[in-house]
């Protein structure tokens, strides 16, 4: 649920009421947001929907803050505007008139320059996503943060199989296999058979951000393996062939638990989600010979396979 920020047009400032429900315009360079170089996202200001992102604001020169696209068009009005002697198009949303839009912003980001009053909307900024009801915007800012790839560990029953499938999912540069989630130190394969040690059979993932989000590569995840049956996939038995995601931050935190809520809520499995979501601590690398293992042996075990009908 969105945080609502004003919630109630008579909480609304002189100008932003002048802005917001008269249509007025407020002073150029000389506005809250006009300037503004926080990363984060812009809400509407008495409904809390969010509408644009710092991602696509630009400075246009005109004084007011100017976006390149709308975070989220459905919440978006567009119609003709023809006050002031001009033909113009108004952009607003069912609490709001924000601005307008215009066809002269940067070609390289589509050429069209969304002109927003300040006073219409709200900042959220990224750190407080998460605490604010916003926090799957969260990887919006993911592939901003990082020149080089980043990592995601995920233990879905052998890792054998779950490494052939995740290594051929576009942006995938690198994975290994190995071992996450116990309490001794320095595990082989002999202890974690055991099943005493906690360790969870896992993939460690090195991904391209900009190719796949982690939201993605956890939706390819759940397709490659069954998350609804506990310390089981098909045939092995035990906790180390557990379900379980490693999270390495609050955009994997939140990311995990999102795609866990819509797939529940949409009964996209027979039976609810049973993935645990764990704050990551080691990876301990496993034995040569498991890794890439079905690539040198392409008529080993494996129990994983795509499941089609698992689409989010």
């Amino acid at each position: 649920m969105k945080t609502i920020y004003l919630g109630k047009i008579k909480n609304l400032n002189k100008v932003q009421f002048e802005v917001t429900q008269n249509k007025g315009t407020e002073k150029a360079f000389a506005n809250q947001y006009w300037n503004h170089k926080e990363q984060g996202i812009y809400v509407d200001i008495i409904s809390g929907e969010p509408l644009f992102s710092s991602l696509d604001k630009f400075d246009s020169g005109c004084g007011w803050p100017s976006f390149a696209k709308s975070l989220n068009q459905s919440e978006i009005i567009l119609q003709d505007d023809l006050s002031h002697g001009m033909r113009r198009t108004e952009v607003l949303t069912n609490t709001c008139h924000l601005g307008h839009l215009f066809n002269d912003g940067p070609k390289d980001l589509g050429g069209m320059r969304y002109c927003i009053n300040s006073a219409a909307i709200k900042f959220i900024a990224k750190d407080k996503l998460l605490e604010s009801g916003y926090g799957e915007y969260l990887t919006l800012f993911e592939a901003h943060e990082t020149n080089g790839l980043q990592e995601a560990y995920l233990a879905g029953g052998c890792f054998w199989g779950l490494e052939h499938y995740l290594s051929k999912t576009p942006g995938v540069i690198e994975t290994f296999v190995g071992y996450t989630g116990g309490t001794l130190d320095n595990p082989s394969y002999e202890d974690i058979t055991t099943g005493k040690t906690g360790h969870a059979e896992t993939v460690m993932i090195k991904y391209d951000p900009k190719k796949i989000t982690y939201r993605k590569l956890l939706k390819v995840f759940f397709t490659i393996h069954d998350p609804t049956t506990p310390n089981q996939q098909g045939n092995d038995k035990g906790s180390q062939y557990r379900s379980a995601i490693f999270y390495l931050n609050d955009i994997q935190k939140y990311a995990a638990l999102d795609i866990i809520n819509l797939a529940n809520e949409s009964n996209l499995f027979n039976h609810p989600v049973i993935t645990e979501i764990l704050l990551f601590k080691q990876f301990y690398i496993a034995e040569k010979y498991h890794q890439k293992y079905l690539q040198k042996h392409p008529d080993g075990y494996n129990c994983h396979f795509i499941r089609n009908n698992w689409i989010f």
